[in-house]
């Protein structure tokens, strides 16, 4: 077996313990505690480089006054999406992972899934995951998204 440099596999170790674990790790070390650094971008909350949005419904009545079938309120939701990134200075290019949650999934997947293509035009799109909902607080809501995007 090679011999491994203590030294170099001990550098490893703690980076990735102040990479994990870092206020414990930074402070032990004699440095500063860690917070994020989080603020408003007049929609998402940014934190660096990344925008957090969250909780975009398919339907509010103040701004539509029908519900729709779950291809107007995807469109809905991701036009929202879109107005918000855009508004914090990214945009849907941009968008790194993407939640759906989705009301009877087995009937509104591909409805939601064909405006979604729409909207994400990239070869490589972002990573999605979705769940099965049974409702949301608004009786006619279809879905809710969140997202995570990159901005310079």
């Amino acid at each position: 077996m090679p011999k491994t440099n203590t030294n170099s596999r001990r550098a490893i170790f703690q980076a990735a313990a102040l990479g994990l674990g870092g206020a414990a790790a930074a402070q032990a070390q004699g440095g500063a505690a860690w917070t994020p650094k989080k603020a408003s971008a007049n929609g998402p909350v940014r934190s660096g480089h990344l925008l957090f949005l969250s909780g975009i419904g398919g339907w509010y009545p103040e701004r539509r006054k029908e519900a729709g079938d779950v291809k107007v309120q995807t469109r809905s939701a991701l036009e929202s999406m879109k107005a918000a990134l855009e508004k914090a200075g990214s945009n849907m290019d941009n968008v790194l992972k993407v939640t759906v949650s989705l009301v009877e999934p087995e009937n509104n997947w591909e409805g939601m899934n064909q405006v979604y293509d729409e909207f994400f035009t990239t070869k490589v799109k972002p990573a999605r995951s979705y769940w099965g909902s049974t409702g949301f607080r608004r009786k006619g809501q279809l879905l809710q998204i969140d997202c995570i995007a990159y901005v310079d």
